[in-house]
């Protein structure tokens, strides 16, 4: 099954406890980001309102006692993209209650399927999402009967990763 559009929201909302993501990708191609992610570029400083839709999000499900969390898989040197989503995304996310942890693959790759980002929901509910090698997403996919798989995949990376604030001390220059 593939979600999309409002149904993606829905099952998306629709967690009772935690949601976690794993976001492996060097680069995300995403029409809303283009002219944020031009203007970092450019050294521009970030607009006050940056991401402020997810930050608001992430506030209600932190606020009615959720957890949402993600590891980031980084390999250096950086991408243009994985510096401004360090320098400009994650720190609002962290700010607004997003438990976000690193996971330097530079040198191991740890087991974990790093070229394959998903969410998982309530440990059980896992979605798979596809990305073209530009970073275009192609679609987000309902995967049966494999959370175990997930369940220890993320057990890996949250044990392996550092959290932001860490890695941002010891490899914290994302300047353009």
């Amino acid at each position: 099954m593939f979600l999309d559009g409002d149904e993606w929201r829905a099952f998306f909302d629709g967690f009772q406890r935690e949601a976690f993501r794993f976001e492996c990708q060097p680069k995300y191609t995403m029409p809303n980001e283009a002219a944020s992610l031009a203007s970092f570029l450019r050294g521009e400083p970030k607009p006050a309102d940056h991401n402020a839709r997810w930050h608001a999000r992430v506030r209600g499900y932190v606020g009615g006692g959720k957890w949402i969390g993600r590891v980031r898989v980084v390999r250096h040197p950086l991408t243009d993209y994985q510096r401004y989503q360090l320098a400009w995304g994650i720190p609002g996310n962290v700010a607004a209650g997003e438990d976000i942890r690193v996971l330097d693959v530079t040198e191991h790759d740890f087991g974990l399927p790093i070229d394959q980002d998903w969410w998982m929901f309530d440990r059980s509910r896992v979605v798979r999402l596809n990305y073209r090698p530009d970073g275009t997403q192609i679609n987000r996919e309902v995967i049966q009967d494999r959370s175990e798989a997930y369940q220890q995949w993320k057990k890996i990376a949250t044990d392996a990763a550092i959290p932001f604030a860490e890695y941002m001390r010891t490899h914290g220059d994302t300047r353009p």
